[in-house]
C-alpha cells in the first residue's frame, strides 16, 4: 500500500513538474526568438487543442463537468497569443524570402483559404472576426452574464430548498453536503465563465492589431531594409499576416462555439446531440410541415429541385419513423415493467409458501389496525429509531441483536401491538392513537381527565390523557409519552429480558472471528479440549441472561482459560467469569461512582447456606429448601425491595457465592431486572452505600 501510494505521489509530481513547465515554455515564446519548425508544431498543437475542447464541449453532461474551461480558455488564448507574437517576429525578421518565412502552415493557410490572392484572405479574415466576435462571442458573453446574475440570485431560495429537503428526511446529511458543494461550483463556473468570455473578445481586437502591425510593419522594412519593391512587399507580407491571422483566428473561432455552447447548455442535462436531435425530433408532425415547405420549395420555377426533395425526404422519413421507434421503445418499457411486476408476484408467492412460513422471524412487532395507521405517518423515523436502539444494544451488550420485522395484523384488536420472540408473543399492549401516556408512579397524578393503567415496560401507574392536555400536564411537572415512544421503551425492554435467546451460534462464532489473533489461539487452546464451542455460547447466555455485557470478549475468554481445567458445568464457569469481570458489572450498576446495595441478613444467609447439599469434593449438587421458606423469603424480599425502590432509583442485592445463583431464581419471578451480586463480585475502588438488610 505505501509503495503505490509513493508511486502515485510521484506520479502527481512528474504531471505537475510538466504542467507547470508547460505554462513557462508558453511564456517564454514571448520574448525568445523560435524557429520555424517549432512555430509549426505550436500552430498544430493549439488547433488540435481547439478541436479537443469543442468535442469536450460537446459531449458533456452539464456544464459543470467541464468546470475548468475558464482555464482552459485563459492557456488557449495565451498560447495563441505567444504564438502570434512568434510568427510575427518571424513576418517581419524573414518576410523578403517568401511566403514560407514563418514556417509551412502559415505557408498553406496562405495558398489553400486565400487561393493564391491576398486580398480573397482578407475578406475572409474580415468574416471570421466579424462572426467570432459580433456573432458567437458577444452572444456567449451576455448568456454568460445573465447565467451568472441568476445564478447568484437564486442560491438562497436552492440553500432553502436543501435544508428543507434534510430537515424533511427527504435527503441525509451527506446528500446535502454534495448538493450544497455542487451549488457552489455552479455559482463560481458561471462566475467564471463571466469573466472569460472577455479573453474571447480581447483576442478578436488583438487579432486585428496584430495583422495590422504585421502589414504595415512588413512593407516598410520590406521596402526600406531589404529593398523589395512595393507591390511585391506588399503582396509577401500580406498573404504571410492575413495567414498568420487565418491560423490563430480559426482555433479562436473554434474555442468561442466551445464557450458559446457551454453557456448556453444552461439547465440541459445530456451530451449536445442529445439535447438538440432529441429536442428537435420530439415533435414529428413539425417534421412533417417543413417536409412539405422543402417539397413545395423543390416544386417552384428556378430552384434547385434535387437538394430541396433530398431534405424533404428526409425529414418525412425522420417524421415517419419516431413514432415507431417510440412505439417500440413504450412496449419494451412496458414488457419490462410487466417483468418486474410478475417478478414481484413471484416472489409474494414464494413468500408465503409453505418454505417461507417456516422461518419465523427473531424478532417481530405486530401492529394492529390504527396503530399501524398512526405509525405510517412516521414511518421512516420508526425505522430510523429501531435502528438506533440496534446500535445501543451493540455498544451496551457487545452484540447485535437480530431485526425487527415490523408488520400488520389484522387478527389484533385496533389499539392494540404485540411483540413476538421467535414467533412466541412476549408481550401485548394497548396503545390508544391521539393520546399521550403520563407515568405518575405511586405519587400525585394531573388534574386531568385520564384512564389509569400499567406503563408496559416496567409496570409503573401511569394514565392515558388525550393530546388537548399535553400542555397542562407538562405544566403540573410530568412528562408526557406519545405512543411511539411508549411502543420502543416497551420493545427495548422486552428485548432486555430476552438477550440469551438472540445469541446464535452463528453470532458467537462472528464475533470470535473479529478477535485480534492472539485471543484466537486462545480459543484454539481451550476449544474443544476444555469447553466446546456451543459450552462456550451456554455461558455467554448466561451472563446475558443476567444482563452482564460480553462486550470485554476477551476478558471473558481469559477467565474461562482460568476455571475450565477444574470446572466443566457452564453455570461453574459463568460464576468464576462473573468474578473477573466485577469491575465492568458494579461499573455498569453504579451511579455516579456509587453502588446501592441491600444485603441478605445473616438469617437467611444461614438458611441458604444449610440448603445446599454438597459432594465429597465440596462441589453443589442439589438446592434443597423447604417450599414454605422460599414462600417466607419471597415475601420479605419483596416487602424490603419496594420499600427501597422508592428511596433510590437502582441497586443491587448482595448474597454469598455460593448461594447467589440460587438467590436470583427466586428474585427474577418477582423482580426480573433485579442484579444479584455476591460479595466476591463487589470490585475494588467502588464506593458501597447499603440501603439495609433482608431479616
Amino acid at each position: 500500500m505505501a509503495v503505490s501510494e509513493t508511486l502515485v505521489l510521484e506520479k502527481r509530481s512528474r504531471r505537475d513538474f510538466g504542467f507547470a513547465a508547460g505554462i513557462v515554455a508558453i511564456l517564454a515564446v514571448l520574448f525568445l526568438p523560435v524557429p520555424a519548425v517549432l512555430i509549426d508544431v505550436g500552430l498544430a498543437f493549439s488547433i488540435a487543442l481547439s478541436v479537443l475542447i469543442l468535442m469536450v464541449a460537446l459531449w458533456i453532461q452539464k456544464p459543470l463537468e467541464f468546470s475548468a474551461f475558464p482555464t482552459v480558455l485563459l492557456i488557449a488564448t495565451l498560447l495563441r497569443l505567444a504564438l502570434g507574437i512568434a510568427t510575427t517576429r518571424l513576418i517581419l525578421a524573414n518576410g523578403q524570402k517568401g511566403v514560407d518565412a514563418a514556417g509551412h502552415v502559415i505557408q498553406g493557410f496562405s495558398q489553400f483559404v486565400m487561393s493564391g490572392d491576398f486580398v480573397i484572405g482578407i475578406v475572409v479574415f474580415m468574416i471570421l472576426i466579424t462572426v467570432n466576435f459580433l456573432v458567437i462571442t458577444k452572444g456567449a458573453t451576455r448568456i454568460a452574464e445573465v447565467g451568472a446574475r441568476f445564478t447568484l440570485d437564486a442560491i438562497p431560495g436552492k440553500q432553502m430548498a436543501i435544508d428543507a429537503d434534510l430537515n424533511a428526511g427527504l435527503i441525509d446529511e451527506k446528500e446535502a453536503q454534495r448538493r450544497r458543494r455542487e451549488l457552489e461550483e455552479e455559482s463560481a463556473f458561471f462566475g467564471s465563465m463571466d469573466g472569460a468570455s472577455k479573453f474571447v473578445r480581447g483576442e478578436a481586437v488583438a487579432s486585428l492589431i496584430v495583422i495590422a502591425v504585421n502589414v504595415f510593419g512588413g512593407v516598410i522594412i520590406g521596402t526600406t531594409r531589404h529593398g523589395m519593391p512595393l507591390s511585391q512587399a506588399a503582396d509577401v507580407f500580406v498573404k504571410l499576416s492575413v495567414g498568420d491571422g487565418l491560423v490563430s483566428q480559426i482555433p479562436a473561432l473554434i474555442v468561442s462555439l466551445a464557450a458559446g455552447l457551454l453557456v448556453s447548455k444552461g439547465g440541459t442535462r445530456g451530451a449536445a446531440e442529445e439535447a438538440v436531435l432529441g429536442q428537435l425530433s420530439a415533435y414529428p408532425r413539425a417534421l412533417l410541415v417543413a417536409a412539405a415547405l422543402m417539397l413545395m420549395f423543390a416544386l417552384v420555377p428556378g430552384l434547385p429541385f434535387v437538394p430541396f426533395v433530398a431534405l424533404s425526404g428526409l425529414m418525412g422519413f425522420v417524421a415517419i419513423t419516431i413514432p415507431k421507434r417510440r412505439a417500440a421503445v413504450a412496449a419494451a418499457a412496458a414488457a419490462k415493467a410487466k417483468r418486474e411486476e410478475e417478478a414481484k408476484q413471484a416472489e409474494a408467492k414464494d413468500k408465503d409458501s409453505v418454505k417461507e412460513e417456516l422461518r419465523t422471524p427473531e424478532i417481530e412487532l405486530c401492529l394492529g389496525r390504527q396503530v399501524a395507521a398512526q405509525i405510517q405517518g412516521s414511518h421512516a423515523e420508526l425505522h430510523h429509531r429501531v435502528a438506533k436502539m440496534r446500535r445501543k444494544f451493540a455498544r451496551q451488550y457487545g452484540f447485535v441483536v437480530p431485526d425487527i420485522r415490523l408488520t400488520d395484523s389484522l387478527n389484533l384488536p385496533p389499539k392494540h401491538y404485540q411483540i413476538r420472540i421467535h414467533g412466541t408473543v412476549a408481550a401485548t399492549q394497548e396503545m390508544r392513537p391521539g393520546e399521550l401516556l403520563v407515568v405518575v408512579g405511586d405519587g400525585p397524578r394531573p388534574d386531568v381527565p385520564g384512564e389509569e393503567v400499567r406503563e408496559p415496560a416496567f409496570g409503573m401507574k401511569a394514565l392515558w390523557v388525550v393530546d388537548a392536555y399535553a400542555t397542562e400536564v407538562r405544566r403540573s411537572g410530568f412528562e408526557a409519552i406519545d405512543g411511539a415512544s411508549v411502543l420502543l421503551t416497551h420493545l427495548s425492554e422486552v428485548i432486555r429480558n430476552n438477550l440469551p435467546q438472540f445469541l446464535s451460534y452463528k453470532d458467537m462464532r462472528a464475533l470470535l472471528d473479529r478477535l485480534d489473533p492472539e485471543y484466537k489461539r486462545l480459543i484454539d487452546e481451550i476449544c474443544p479440549s476444555q469447553i466446546s464451542h456451543s459450552g462456550l455460547q451456554a455461558v455467554l447466555k448466561l451472563l446475558l441472561a443476567e444482563r452482564v455485557s460480553i462486550r470485554n470478549l476477551h476478558l471473558i475468554l481469559e477467565a474461562v482459560a482460568e476455571i475450565t481445567p477444574h470446572a466443566r458445568r457452564a453455570e461453574q464457569i459463568a460464576e468464576h467469569v462473573r468474578m473477573r469481570v466485577a469491575q465492568q458489572i458494579c461499573g455498569d450498576l453504579a451511579e455516579d461512582g456509587v453502588l446501592h446495595v441491600l444485603r441478605l441478613g445473616a438469617n437467611w444467609d444461614l438458611t441458604f447456606h444449610q440448603s445446599l447439599k454438597r459432594d465429597a469434593k465440596g462441589e453443589v449438587i442439589e438446592f434443597d429448601i423447604d417450599p414454605r421458606l422460599v414462600e417466607q423469603f419471597g415475601t420479605e424480599a419483596g416487602e424490603a425491595i419496594r420499600e427501597r425502590m422508592r428511596q433510590v432509583h437502582g441497586f443491587a442485592l448482595v448474597t454469598a457465592p455460593d448461594a447467589r445463583p440460587y438467590v436470583r431464581m427466586i428474585i427474577e419471578r418477582i423482580f426480573p431486572t433485579l442484579p444479584v451480586l455476591s460479595h466476591l463480585e463487589i470490585a475494588r475502588g467502588i464506593e458501597i452505600r447499603s440501603l439495609g438488610t433482608i431479616s
